[in-house]
């Protein structure tokens, strides 16, 4: 249905973008911006892309116009990486993923329904949009996201990962020994204190207070017991897991973790860490020393190949599907756009050619 509506769009659009309706009365007919094959980019999917940008923008701390004015400069880039990721989504059509796609966008609402303590999916919806969200465009953001990294996966990482031959996965772990030593790993639990609806400055002089109390000598699982605020499926954890968050490689540990964490020893409480929603007391329960001796893994060691050469076996794909496709931007944006994207000349030909032998056969 959707690509119904696309095509028909593309089909009545014309300059100056407006079609008749009844007794003369004219409507604006929403502009398209580029042509992907038998899609369309429009100019509404322009701006919805914008908006959000926009809102992520002021989220990281810029003002209104700076966001818009950040967003207008890289306005040639947004519409490449929306005709890329229209590729990708025909690409996953064509593989015949949606329905895999669709069944993961389920396991994932009914995933955030559980971890909010919500029972149904109607009452998840609910509360999405009585938090201002639409739970459809949720839903749509999510689909096309998976869809696309299902694709990225299946069609390019998948091949690089196993295209490797044993051969050649031991001569990079001979010449690599340093990745493939067991890094040091470290065990770590917290004290998690919410800043909703409270005043930030009382809730890091509480922070503060607890770090002062456990570094006196107070029982740290007790204080956690009852003072940490983190939960699930609405109920606070501390009570059962006394704030023991787990074991973990010191590599795979957020910068700022690493950071603040870098010269507490076990049984140490490192200063408060600022989150987005609250924040973080860390004790350190223990570190294990990394190995000096270099572990074979053939798995291992075909993720750090395929981490050196994802991105540019990934643009290879995608260019790929660009020189296969039909790919027509309107001349108002194509000066910005087609060296973006490496658009050759053959393609748009190629695309007139079926087009005018579709006309051909017409009686």
């Amino acid at each position: 249905m959707r690509l119904k509506f696309l095509v028909l769009i593309a089909l009545f659009v014309l300059v100056p973008s407006m079609a008749f309706a009844q007794e003369g009365e004219m409507h604006v007919v929403d502009e398209v911006i580029a042509q992907v094959n038998d899609d369309v980019i429009t100019l509404s999917m322009l701006k919805r892309e914008t908006k959000e940008r926009i809102d992520t923008l002021k989220q990281n701390g810029m003002t209104e116009q700076q966001a818009q004015e950040e967003v207008a400069k890289r306005q040639s880039e947004l519409i490449a990486t929306l005709i890329n990721e229209k590729l990708l989504l025909q690409k996953g059509k064509e593989l015949e993923l949606a329905n895999d796609v669709e069944a993961e966008v389920n396991r994932r609402m009914l995933s955030i329904a559980e971890g909010q303590g919500i029972t149904t999916i109607e009452k998840l919806y609910e509360a999405m949009r009585q938090s201002g969200l639409n739970p459809e465009d949720v839903r749509r953001t999510m689909r096309t996201e998976m869809m696309k990294q299902a694709v990225i996966q299946q069609e390019v990482d998948r091949r690089v990962y196993l295209g490797f031959t044993p051969d050649e996965v031991k001569k990079y772990f001979d010449a690599h020994p340093d990745k493939f030593r067991k890094p040091e790993s470290i065990k770590l639990s917290e004290i998690w204190l919410s800043t909703t609806g409270k005043d930030e400055a009382a809730v890091k002089a509480r922070a503060l207070e607890l770090i002062a109390q456990i570094r006196a000598g107070a029982d740290f699982a007790a204080i956690a017991a009852a003072n940490s605020e983190r939960e699930k499926n609405g109920q606070r954890t501390a009570p059962q897991d006394k704030g023991y968050v787990g074991e973990f490689d010191v590599p795979n540990l957020r910068e700022d973790l690493v950071t603040a964490l870098k010269d507490v020893k076990a049984g140490g409480i490192a200063e408060p860490i600022r989150l987005g929603d609250g924040y973080q007391i860390i004790r350190v329960d223990a570190r294990t020393p990394g190995g000096a001796t270099p572990t074979f893994n053939d798995g291992r060691v075909r993720e750090a190949m395929l981490m050196e050469r994802q991105e540019k076996e990934r643009d290879t794909y995608l260019q790929n599907l660009r020189n296969e496709a039909f790919i027509k931007v309107t001349e108002a944006y194509q000066a910005g756009v087609a060296p973006l994207l490496k658009l050759r000349g053959p393609v748009a030909a190629k695309g007139q050619d079926k087009d005018d032998k579709k006309k051909s056969k017409k009686p």
